[in-house]
This record gives C-alpha cells, structure tokens and sequence, in this order.
C-alpha cells in the first residue's frame, strides 16, 4: 500500500506532545553563519537518476518543484534520530520562515526504541562508565549548553548518569556518554517542539527502519518503505542514519566485530570474566570497553597520578590486552585557543579555490606550502618548538616529513611510560589553560581541507589515508585526563597491556576461542582470547551495502571515487592487492575512495555524476570517502548547515 500519511503498527509513533518536549531557549536567535564551500545549494546540475530521466522537474532556487504541485508544502523525511539529525533540525529552525514555505511537514524515522541521542549516547548502547572526549564549550549551538543543562538537573539524575554528587559543572570538562546523549535528547524535543511553534508539522517514528529508498518522476517524488512493508511518499529526504558495524559477531569464538552494545560484553549477574581479552585497536572505543569492564572486575580509589586499581577476588587471570598496529596510545586531552572548529578560519574560500591547478585539482602539497606551512610556523612558534619551526622553512620538509617528526617524538618503547612522561604537560595545558597551539591549528586546517577532499585527485586521497589521517586520529582523538589516569592505574596494577604491530584475526576454528596473529616489523607472535572485540572503528558502507538497494540498483547512487593526475605513475604506485581496484569509466581512470558519492552539498550523486536535490546523504560510513575528517558533533553541525543553506540556494 502506498501512504502519504499514518503507519502500519510495525512503526511506534512517538507521541510527544509539544508542550511536554519544550526546552529552555528553544526560540533562541539563530547563530552567525559562516562561509559555504563551492557548489553548495541547488543547482542545474539537478536531475532525477539516469535510469528514471524521462521529465525532470524545473529547479527553483534551492528547492525543486514538481509542476503540478507548485503550491503544495513538501514533505520532507529524515532518517534518523541521532547527532546529525538534531542538527539539521536544528539549522531547519534557524531558517524556519524560508523553510516553512516550502516544507510543511517533516517525518522523522527512528529505527531504535529511543529517538533523539544516537548511538554513541544512548543507554540501550553505551554504559555509565563511558566518557565522551567533547565539552560544553566544544560542542556546537543548541537551545541551551550542555553546562547549563547539566547544572539544571537533579543530583539524583547526575549519579544515575554517572555524575559524581559533588562535582562541579564546568564548560571545559567532559562528561559521561549517557548524561550527553540525555543532553541531546532534550534538544532534539526542544527544536521539535520549536518548528511546530513555527508551523512546520513534526512526526516521530521510533522502532521504525526505513529499508529502501526509490527515485520517482512525472512528478518527481521518493517512496520510502518501511521494515513492515508500508510505503510512503516525500517530497524530499535527508539521510542521518549514523554508525553502521558491517562485521558479524561470532560469540562461539567469543569474537564481537564492534564494542556496541556494550552489554553484550559485559559478564551476567555474579559472574567475572576470569581471562584474558583482547581488543583491535587502542582507540577511544577500546577504552570505552576498558572503562566499563574495569569497573566490574574491581574499584579504582585516589584521583589523578595518584589512581590506584584494586582488583575484586577472583579476578586474577583478568587482563585487557590492547592491539595496535604501530604501538601507539592516543594523544592526551589539550587546551584550545578556539574551541571551535571553522572551514575558512585560516584561508578565505576565494584564496583556496585560486590554488587549484589548470585541471582543477588541489594538491596536498600545495594546500600545505600556501596555507598551512605559515599557520603551522607560527604555531610552533608560539608553543616554544623554534626546532620545528627552523624545519618548516626548508621547502623539501612537508606533510610527510612533519608527521615522521612529531610520530616520532610520540613513539616509546613503553607506550604507557610515555602517556606517564606526558601526563604534565597535559595537566598543565588543560588546568592551566595553555593551549598546544600546533595541535589545534592541525585540526582546523584538516578540517577545512576535508570540506574540499573532492578537489584532490586520487594520488592525493591515497596519501592522506595512508600519511596523514593515521597521525590525524591519533592526535585528535584525544583521550581526556581521567581517562588516561584509569589506563595508567590499570597498566600498574597489571591489568592492561598493549601489542604493538598488525593483528590479524584468523579464521574461528572449534576451540571456542578467537586467534590473532601479529606481524611486528617482520618478528611474528600469535595470541588466543576468549573474548576478542575489534574497536578498530567504522568502515566504509560500500556501493553494493548501500541500505537503500532501489538507489544503488537504478543508478541514482554511486561509489565514491577520485580522478588520478596520472594513472599510469598512479597505479604503478598502488600496493599491488590496491591495483585492482583503479577502474575506468568514460575514458578515465578513477580510484575508489570508499562509500557513496555525495557532491559539496551532500546531495546523493548519480551514476551520470550529478547531484540530486532531492536525496542529502550526511551519514559518514556513506560518504567517508568524500568527506574523509567528518568526526565529532561539530562536523554534524558543519555539514547540516551546508544541507539546509544549500536546499534554501544559499551556497551560491
């Protein structure tokens, strides 16, 4: 059946009422709006998929209009409930007098029981004992900050979110997962209940996975099916569908292919896990499963440097063993001059786009001679590195050489006597508000660069994953201070322990157990867990896992992919399992950069290569391999304001 409007009961409608979802400041003025990367906004590269062309409707600044409908308010449908959603909600409500005459309603589909925290916060997924690494001040506008939400809500409340009773709200600490996921829940209904204020019909359908998506013309409309079979009909959609773990667990092998849910790792009522386990990855993910099955294998007491980890008897065989490929921890938390992160804060739009090359590329190595060499000079001058500084004026010192350097001044022979070494600096930074200027400056001007990854040709994507975006996580991952001190306190204690080199996880055989097998510069070693969990982090949904198979099928969706400059250098230089994967289409030769393609303005790319207006996709395991440095909440922020300036045609 095909329905505009009601749900079949396989959809929960979230019955909300606005008066009940209201939040403080839900009508606040909207923010200054900064500057938009090139091409954003509708535009007459617009048209239905290349398999449905048969009468595409006519553009109208931002928005597309099917002919016979002119007057009618559109539809729109958001798929998801999560960070990136709210914030699109958000910059909707920001603009709701232009949005509201075109969009008269907005379906939200929420595929779990909880609607408007997403993944990483949400209780169902994370545990009491996870911290996010985001302030308060770090965090993109919404209604009210979270310090401030934070101070309004009852003790009772904290302690369940993990909140100590008597600790002080501040805006530069970091909190638990859980109390910002209830943060974000309470923004989400604000702004819900502030588009319906302002005239634009909200309804919420939790417990509801939307499980295809297709392109119709004459008129040019979508039909969203629903995982009860229901079909329905908007105008437009907007894609915030969030984390995605491909791997399949194998809990015969005690192998989990993600940490999430964290439950499922947890032992039952009375039980310990008396044994060794092992993770993929010493990320801020494998300290999330650190954290939480610490807790429950014995009590931490002491504060800071002075931490110390009592183990609960009976747990003298539990250990967590960490696997990283080049044995590093991540950088410790730092203070910054600019908690925020803007696109153009260190080269104009206009100074950027007149480095492009005569085939319209940007090259890696010209954005770092022109723009980030200076701003990185001053960075280290001002940090007291005049070494670095001396280095960066040598021409043959690049992005390459920069990222050897200051590895190397990261790497140890004992990683956690390292994270001990650096722990003063860190404090001394983050109490004592003096920022690591180089760190900051290296965040914002990948940042920007991210925001233009489609202008770099296909050498250049390969270099930025292999050199640089390895450096990039681990710097900018930055592991908070308590959390550092609770890995410190347990590597003491004898509990945890890093691997350093390539872990390969090998095929289950009948033992029940899971074996890995490390490759370290060549000198092999082989390890057996009973619980092994990959938080190596999220990969790329690729073309043929696309969650809408209409889109993929009908040619209204392709894989991401980066023209090479010189194909016959480029693949020669390729590792050779890479090679094969270079392919050509209409007389060049393209590498898949991973994912969907997704033009500047997020919107879903044909297999002809144009954009649809109609389709925003702003999931990153999807558009990764266009918008490759898109982590954290202040990149939701960035990229729902481009998808909503965009459809109002202000990227012109």
């Amino acid at each position: 059946s095909m329905r505009g409007e009601g749900f079949s009961n396989g959809c929960r409608k979230v019955g909300i009422g606005a008066q009940n979802r209201r939040g403080t400041g839900a009508g606040q003025t909207p923010v200054r709006h900064r500057g938009i990367p090139e091409g954003m906004g509708g535009g007459p590269s617009d048209s239905p998929c290349s398999l449905l062309l048969r009468g595409s409707a006519p553009i109208m600044g931002g928005f597309q209009f099917s002919p016979h409908r002119m007057n009618d308010p559109e539809k729109l449908a958001l798929i998801g409930s999560g960070a990136s959603a709210i914030y699109v909600l958000k910059h909707l409500l920001d603009h709701a007098p232009a949005v509201g005459k075109s969009i008269g309603e907005i379906s939200i589909f929420e595929k779990g029981t909880i609607t408007g925290m997403g993944m990483p916060y949400n209780p169902l997924t994370t545990d009491r004992f996870d911290m996010s690494n985001i302030s308060s001040e770090e965090l993109p506008e919404l209604p009210q900050t979270f310090a401030d939400w934070l101070r309004a809500q009852d003790r009772d409340l904290l302690e369940e979110l993990g909140i100590p009773r008597d600790q002080e709200i501040t805006e530069d600490e970091v909190y638990s997962r859980l109390s910002l996921g209830r943060y974000l829940q309470s923004q989400y209904q604000a702004l819900v209940a502030g588009l319906e204020d302002a005239g634009i019909r909200v309804r919420e359908h939790a417990e509801c996975p939307v499980t295809d998506i297709s392109r119709r013309v004459e008129p040019d409309h979508l039909l969203l099916v629903t995982e009860d079979g229901a079909t329905h009909r908007f105008d437009r959609v907007v894609i915030a569908t969030g984390h995605c773990w491909k791997g399949e667990d194998r809990p015969e092998h005690g192998y989990y292919a993600s940490p999430w849910p964290i439950s499922k790792l947890l032992p039952a009522e009375g039980e310990l896990h008396d044994f060794t386990i092992g993770t993929l990855g010493a990320s801020l993910s494998a300290f999330d499963v650190i954290a939480s099955l610490a807790h429950r294998h014995g009590g931490f007491s002491g504060e800071g440097a002075g931490l110390v980890f009592k183990p609960f008897p009976g747990t003298g065989n539990f250990k967590i063993v960490m696997h990283a490929a080049e044995g590093l921890l991540p950088h410790l938390q730092f203070d910054q001059v600019e908690p925020l992160r803007e696109i153009y804060r260190h080269v104009s739009r206009e100074e950027l786009f007149a480095l492009l090359d005569a085939d319209g590329f940007l090259r890696l190595d010209t954005y770092f001679d022109r723009v980030c060499r200076p701003v990185l000079s001053k960075a280290f001058a001002e940090d007291g590195r005049a070494d670095v500084v001396e280095l960066l004026e040598d021409p043959e010192f690049g992005f390459r050489e920069l990222v050897e350097k200051m590895t190397a001044e990261h790497e140890y022979t004992d990683a956690f006597k390292g994270m001990r070494k650096e722990m003063p600096e860190a404090v001394e930074s983050v109490e004592g508000h003096q920022p690591i200027h180089w760190k900051e400056i290296m965040d914002d001007l990948m940042y920007t660069l991210n925001f233009h990854a489609e202008r770099m040709p296909a050498e250049d994507h390969l270099k930025l994953r292999s050199v640089v975006m390895p450096f990039l996580m681990n710097v900018m991952a930055a592991m908070p201070l308590p959390s550092a001190d609770i890995m410190l306190a347990l590597h003491k204690a004898g509990k945890l322990d890093l691997v350093s080199g390539k872990a390969k996880v090998e095929d289950g055989g009948n033992d029940g157990d899971t074996k890995v097998t490390v490759d370290d510069d060549g000198k092999e070693s082989s390890h057996r867990y009973r619980m092994f969990v990959d938080c190596s982090g999220q990969k790329p949904v690729e073309l043929d896992e696309y969650p809408f198979p209409s889109l993929a099928g009908s040619g209204c969706a392709r894989r991401a992919r980066a023209k090479f400059l010189d194909p016959e250098k480029g693949i020669e230089a390729l590792p050779e399992e890479k090679k094969k994967d270079a392919f050509e289409e209409d007389g060049e030769i393209f590498y898949p950069t991973g994912g969907v393609d997704v033009d500047a303005a997020y919107r879903l790319v044909d297999a002809r290569g144009l954009g649809d207006s109609r389709i925003h996709d702003i999931a990153f395991p999807h558009t990764s391999g266009v918008r490759p440095y898109s982590y954290g909440l202040q990149a939701c922020n960035e990229t729902a304001r481009i998808v909503v300036e965009g459809m109002l045609g202000k990227g012109q």
